[in-house]
């Protein structure tokens, strides 16, 4: 499975004021953190999430890494680039375990700090003039059909590229069989994708759902575009590989209805060298100032800290300190 994957994995700010937590003096090891580019949600969480705990662990401690997504994290963590990172859910189990997706390598030694953070799902847009020519908005049909299709997704490091991966095979293609139909696949940065659909150069989009999605915010602004439900049998895969299948919107333009998705979930994640003190510190700090973190940015809004070590929201093992600021707060 995920041949296609294998093929190429290899390769807001606060106020210190606000932060009411006491430096402890045993609290002494730097920390990066893995998230994306600037201006996707989770770089806010963590620019925001370094200003609120560089005042405990000190001046000039925390630095955010502007790179990575959500398959690159784990093994940014595991490989030890950075002590903490954003990751979804299904990616880190996938790591973690060892999965398909990762063609052999592991993340054995990746914990959890904070679950069930945002909701992310992978979704599939159109253009409707595209749609208009095949004349159906199925999912199924489209790709099904010999007719060409140029699909548009990000590079790899993605949890977007996997995903459609497995779009493809539940519906009995692949990328190969995509090109030889005539259609393409493109990989393109962020930056660009708006400008790819504008200018008619991609059908399909293939991306990770987040509500305030800047990229999906523009694209849906700025094109005449629908967006697809997934089919059945992507449901019946994905969920195989531990994505939950929910609807997500109406979020952006475009978007009449709720749409069928599948979620990746999102979880922070830290190497399990990290000492115990700073792991629990961060645990603290991002548990006791929710409201803060959910207010810099709309995705984070339905964050519910008393959800946030359940094993169903970290998907792996939790960090020996943040277990035990679970427990000493009365969590579990």
């Amino acid at each position: 499975m995920l041949n296609y994957m294998r093929s190429h994995i290899r390769g807001a700010t606060l106020a210190a004021a606000a932060i009411t937590l006491t430096a402890t003096a045993s609290v002494a090891q730097d920390v990066r953190i893995g998230a994306m580019r600037e201006g996707s949600s989770w770089y806010v969480f963590a620019a925001t999430l370094e200003q609120m705990i560089e005042p405990i662990l000190g001046n000039n401690s925390v630095e955010v890494i502007a790179r990575g997504g959500g398959v690159a994290n784990p093994m940014v963590v595991q490989g030890g680039k950075a002590e903490i990172a954003l990751s979804n859910v299904a990616t880190a189990v996938w790591a973690a375990n060892g999965g398909d997706a990762y063609q052999g390598m592991a993340a054995p030694d990746i914990r959890a700090l904070v679950g069930g953070l945002n909701d992310v799902y992978v979704g599939v847009i159109a253009r409707n003039g595209f749609l208009e020519k095949r004349g159906t908005t199925d999912l199924k049909e489209i790709l099904q059909s010999d007719e060409p299709v140029r699909v548009l997704m990000k590079p790899v490091g993605s949890s977007a590229v996997p995903a459609a991966e497995m779009i493809f095979e539940a519906l009995g293609t692949s990328a190969d069989e995509i090109k030889s139909n005539g259609g393409d696949i493109i990989q393109v940065g962020t930056g660009q994708i708006p400008d790819q659909i504008r200018n008619g150069n991609a059908d399909l989009y293939v991306d990770t759902m987040i509500k305030g999605h800047p990229t999906i915010t523009e694209v849906a602004l700025t094109a005449d575009v629908s967006f697809l439900d997934l089919p059945q049998e992507v449901q019946d895969l994905l969920a195989e590989n531990g994505l939950k299948i929910g609807t997500y919107g109406p979020w952006f333009k475009g978007q009449e209805s709720a749409t069928i998705g599948a979620n990746l979930g999102t979880v922070l994640i830290a190497n399990a060298g990290l000492d115990e003190e700073t792991a629990y510190q961060i645990t603290k700090t991002i548990i006791e100032n929710a409201d803060e973190l959910k207010a810099s940015h709309g995705a984070w809004s339905n964050f519910d800290p008393a959800q946030a070590m359940k094993p169903e929201n970290t998907g792996i093992p939790l960090h020996p300190g943040a277990e035990r600021y679970y427990k000493e707060a009365g969590l579990m």
